[in-house]
C-alpha cells in the first residue's frame, strides 16, 4: 500500500510561515519544506522538487525545463496571485494542474497603493527627508479628496482601491482590457481610454499583469500627457513603466511625483530612481502584510486539493 502524496514546498516565505506549515503539515504529512531558506531556481529547484507529486510554489520559475525533469509532479498549488512564472503551455503538455485562487492579496496590495497616492500628493518623502536633514519648512502638498484617480487595471486589486477610495469622493476613471462597464458602474467609476486618464487624472494607480501589451505602457509619450503634478504609483508588476522615461520626467519636473513598489529588476540597486526625492520606492511590499500572507498561503493549501488544467481561461490574471 502507497503512503500519503509527497508535497515539497518550494518558497521560503511559506517554509519560515509557522502557521502555514502547520496547517499544510495537518493535510500532508508527508512533507518536505525549504529550510535552507535560499531561492530556488535551475537544477537547484529540479533537486528540491525531486519526487514530489503536488508542490506550492511563490515566485520560482516553472518551465518546460523543470517539469520535463519532475515526471512525479502533478499539481502546483500557487503561493501568491502573480503566473508571470508559471509556463502554462509547459505545464498543460506535462500535464501538471495548477491551484490558483485571484484577489488573495487585493487589500494589502490596494491599502499600499492609497499610501502611496497619498504620500505623493501631500509630498510627505520630502518632508520626512527635509526634517532627517535637519531642515524645517511647510511643504505644501495637495489633499487627495476631490481628486480625479485613474485606474488601469479593474480586476481584484484595482475594484479594492475604487472601494477604499469611496470616502474620499474622487473622481474614479479605469480601463481595463476586459468589459468591465458593470463593475466601474457599482463602484460608480467612468470607463475611459489610457490617453483620457494619462491626461485628466490627478493621480494615476497601475493594477495590471505584466504582458506584451502592458510592458512600458507608461513610456516618455504617456508621461508626456499627464498632469505637471500628477501623482504616478505602481504596486502591480516591475516593467509597466519605462524607468529611465519616468526618471527623465521627475528629474524636470514634468510630473509631480512616483512610487514604486515593484521594479523592474529587483533588488533595485543603484536604480537613480531612489535617490530621488520626488520617488518613494518600496520593496515589494504590497501583497506581504500578514493577513494577505496567510489568504495567499491558505488559498495554496487549497489549491493542492482543486486544481484545474493550466488553461489561460481558467485564471484571471490578477
Amino acid at each position: 500500500m502507497s503512503g500519503p502524496p509527497l508535497v515539497v514546498v518550494a518558497s521560503r516565505s511559506f517554509s519560515n510561515h509557522p502557521i502555514l506549515v502547520s496547517e499544510l503539515r495537518a493535510k500532508y504529512p508527508n512533507l518536505r519544506l525549504n529550510e535552507a531558506g535560499k531561492s530556488l531556481a535551475g537544477d537547484e529547484l529540479v533537486k528540491h522538487l525531486q519526487g514530489a507529486e503536488r508542490a506550492v510554489i511563490a515566485l520560482e520559475k516553472i518551465d518546460a525545463s523543470i517539469l520535463s525533469r519532475l515526471p512525479d509532479l502533478k499539481i502546483i498549488g500557487k503561493y501568491g496571485v502573480g503566473l508571470d512564472n508559471i509556463d502554462m503551455a509547459a505545464m498543460r503538455e506535462h500535464g501538471v494542474k495548477l491551484g490558483w485562487t485571484g484577489g488573495v492579496n487585493r487589500l494589502g496590495v490596494a491599502e499600499l497603493a492609497l499610501e502611496l497616492m497619498l504620500g505623493g500628493l501631500r509630498k510627505t518623502w520630502e518632508s520626512r527627508e527635509l526634517a532627517e536633514s535637519g531642515g524645517w519648512v511647510q511643504i505644501r502638498g495637495r489633499q487627495l479628496s476631490g481628486k480625479t484617480v485613474g485606474i488601469i487595471g479593474f480586476g481584484h486589486v484595482g475594484k479594492e482601491v475604487a472601494r477604499i477610495l469611496a470616502p474620499f469622493q474622487v473622481r474614479i476613471l479605469v480601463n481595463d482590457i476586459k468589459d468591465v462597464s458593470q463593475a466601474a458602474a457599482e463602484a460608480g467609476a467612468e470607463l475611459a481610454e489610457k490617453d483620457q486618464i494619462f491626461a485628466e487624472a490627478d493621480v494615476i494607480t497601475l493594477h495590471t499583469p505584466k504582458t506584451a501589451d502592458t510592458t512600458r505602457m507608461i513610456d516618455a509619450r504617456a508621461l508626456s500627457m499627464m498632469k505637471p503634478d500628477a501623482v504616478v504609483v505602481n504596486t502591480a508588476r516591475g516593467g509597466l513603466i519605462d524607468e529611465q522615461a519616468l526618471y527623465d520626467a521627475l528629474t524636470e519636473n514634468r510630473i509631480g511625483a512616483a512610487a514604486m513598489d515593484v521594479f523592474e529588476g529587483e533588488p533595485p540597486g543603484d536604480n537613480p530612481l531612489i535617490k530621488l526625492t520626488n520617488f518613494a520606492a518600496t520593496t515589494h511590499i504590497g501583497g506581504s502584510s500578514e493577513e494577505a500572507v496567510l489568504n495567499m498561503g491558505r488559498a495554496a493549501i487549497a489549491g493542492l486539493e482543486n486544481a484545474v488544467e493550466a488553461v489561460e481561461s481558467n485564471f484571471y490574471y490578477r
